[in-house]
């Protein structure tokens, strides 16, 4: 194996999923700006996602859209206004 490919500064970090604001600790080495106060009391750097175990419709046997940037609504607008334009021609 090659020596010191692997980082070395792994750090306690709160994830928090998004969709229902479920959040663990774990350890990182993933950079971030904004901190949380954890359950035990201290202060941890956050990192925000957007699907975790909690969430996944694999792991929950759910079939539940996650759309928190309102992507999917985007794309359809997009699409509609093209269906509209070639409609008219």
């Amino acid at each position: 194996m090659k020596k010191d490919i692997h980082p070395k500064d792994y750090r306690l970090v709160v994830f928090k999923d998004m969709s229902n604001d479920y959040t663990f600790l774990s350890k990182s080495t993933v950079k971030t700006r904004e901190t949380i106060v954890f359950e035990d009391g201290k202060e941890y750097p956050l990192i925000k996602l957007e699907i975790s175990h909690t969430s996944h419709p694999f792991y929950t046997g759910k079939m539940k859209l996650v759309d928190t940037a309102g992507r999917v609504d985007k794309f359809k607008s997009r699409y509609q206004k093209h269906i509209d334009q070639k409609a008219s021609k």
